[in-house]
């Protein structure tokens, strides 16, 4: 039996497990707290609760997906349980962010592009990629762009008229569906190239404010106002968001891995997500 265990059983960890649990996989997810445990058995995965004893999911399994969030220490997990590297894998994933190539100024990166981490957060990712690709095992690095999907997406502040189209010109971000990184995952998995890093972004980047006014006329309702950048009361994450750039380019994952996304600009995206609620 074909066995997964997720370091981090979280939003895009869940879409690949209910791809693969029909499929006849078992699939094991750490988690902090007890009080997730009836949702992943409902989902048909195993829970393991964290910190707590990897050593008998490890020897069960035959791939790993890694999701945690870095620290100063790089990735928590390798830190905690340096024996990661030593199990007999075939397949490990490691889900990290396009945040690594830093503000490009609107311009277009690839895989081969360097990372220019801009912040304690994305420098840490750079690191725990590192990490993973230095132990040796059959790792395979996925640079996230901005995900959406069921319960992450913009109707919910723009039915609230909540939702504000921040101004900045020349403003652009990647995007893409949780249920596309699923199929990359899968493509993946069934085509392993250990050593390999993909961007994982759907084919049209476009700036945020885009994103709600189609969102808004799907909806039927009045486009939310427009704020400028400069003058936005934002949060400070909020803020760091916007402080960068970029167009990202995924053909490494259409051309090597024969993904064809199901949601390849965020019209569609959104159309789908609408539909999967029920209309407006």
């Amino acid at each position: 039996m074909q066995t997964l265990l997720t370091l981090g059983h979280g939003y895009s960890a869940a879409a690949l497990a209910r791809r693969l649990v029909p499929q006849g996989w078992s699939v094991i997810g750490t988690l902090r707290g007890a009080d997730r445990d009836a949702g992943l058995r409902a989902a048909g995965v195993e829970p393991l609760l964290w910190p707590g004893d990897l050593a008998p999911a490890l020897a069960r399994a035959t791939h790993v997906l890694i999701s945690a969030e870095p620290g100063p220490q790089g990735d928590p997990f390798l830190a905690a349980c340096p024996a990661i590297a030593q199990a007999p894998l075939r397949w490990v994933g490691y889900l990290s962010t396009t945040g690594v190539y830093g503000d490009r100024g609107g311009d277009w990166v690839d895989e081969a592009s360097e990372t220019r981490p801009g912040s304690d957060r994305t420098r840490w990712r750079v690191q725990a990629e590192n990490q993973w690709l230095a132990t040796g095992l059959p790792v395979h690095v996925f640079r996230l762009a901005g995900i959406y999907g069921p319960g992450r997406g913009p109707f919910q502040k723009v039915r609230a008229g909540t939702a504000r189209r921040i101004i900045k010109p020349g403003q652009v971000f990647s995007r893409i569906h949780v249920e596309d990184i699923a199929a990359v995952l899968e493509a993946s998995i069934a085509r392993p190239n250990p050593g390999a890093i993909y961007n994982v972004c759907d084919n049209e980047p476009a700036p945020p404010e885009d994103v709600l006014s189609e969102a808004a006329r799907l909806l039927g309702l009045p486009e939310p106002p427009a704020v400028d950048y400069d003058t936005a009361d934002l949060p400070p994450m909020a803020r760091s968001f916007y402080a960068e750039s970029r167009r990202v380019r995924n053909d490494r994952i259409r051309t090597e891995l024969g993904v064809q996304l199901r949601y390849p600009d965020y019209r569609s995206g959104l159309a789908g997500l609408l539909a999967e609620e029920g209309g407006a």
